[in-house]
């Protein structure tokens, strides 16, 4: 299951960015477990739903303690971070990340336990929630994301995702990390928005409040929607159980990762 969960060519990845163990000058003590064991028990708890306590150990061999301990680690290390611009460099450098137009949009959820980042659902009788803001290029990629309370209108997660593009490989010339359009629906349709981007040399495709039709997703939005769809095959992000941003936004960020690697590996 591990060699199945972690393949060979993500874990050459992961080894690239994971922090090394540390050590322990007086010695003694019981041996780590190994990492690409807890990446896929990490990686079993994102993609099936289970919590921590229901970790299979047999199959793994770290527990869920161990495994939810490594994980907080390696969250405040922004591993996933890093391993998920390493996939997107490896897309990149290959030609297949199309910047001609890129797509926004936003995905609620409850959040069980509320915590951080987290706000009454004005769409939701009030309950607590959280939102995963993300932006895709062409293809339906995840290039950026972010979360936020459920209170928290669309609009202003805008401009730090397009900031949060980190800078991508290309095939030819220097790293990108600015498309040439972007298309949003009508949350986005505000006129200090359609500025900031075209002081930024992004062409804008914003859906028009009172003009055009909400019956229709759009040409090039439905993408993102596909995207949004990928995300709910990581099970743990049904549900918000994490009173942590950081690690809310692990698993998103994982989500992603994923995939991206799975249109690596095609």
């Amino acid at each position: 299951m591990v060699d199945r969960l972690v393949p060979d060519e993500l874990w050459v990845l992961f080894q690239r960015v994971v922090p090394e163990a540390p050590s322990r000058p007086q010695g003694g003590g019981r041996r780590r477990h190994g990492d690409r064991e807890v990446l896929a028990a990490i990686v079993f708890v994102a993609t099936s739903g289970c919590t921590w306590q229901q970790l299979p150990t047999a199959s793994f061999g770290p527990s869920g303690a161990t495994a939810h301990r490594r994980f907080s680690e390696w969250s405040k290390a922004r591993v996933w971070a890093k391993l998920h611009l390493l996939v997107l460099d490896e897309l990149g450098a290959r030609g297949e990340l199309d910047w001609s137009r890129c797509a926004i949009d936003s995905v609620n959820m409850r959040a069980l336990k509320k915590g951080d980042l987290t706000g009454p659902n004005p769409v939701d009788r009030g309950k607590f929630g959280s939102k995963i803001h993300l932006l895709t290029e062409r293809t339906a990629l995840p290039l950026s994301v972010g979360i936020s309370g459920a209170n928290l209108h669309d609009s202003q997660a805008l401009e730090p995702l397009v900031r949060g593009i980190p800078p991508i490989r290309s095939r030819r010339g220097r790293r990108r990390r600015k498309p040439a359009k972007l298309h949003a629906d009508k949350g986005y349709d505000y006129a200090h928005l359609r500025r900031w981007l075209r002081g930024r040399g992004i062409k804008h495709r914003i859906a028009r409040r009172g003009i055009e039709s909400s019956q229709r997703l759009g040409r090039h939005r439905w993408t993102i929607e596909r995207t949004m769809a990928w995300l709910a095959g990581c099970r743990r992000l049904h549900r918000r159980y994490e009173r942590k941003a950081d690690h809310f936004l692990a698993f998103a960020s994982i989500a992603c990762t994923l995939i991206c690697y799975r249109r690596h590996t095609k």
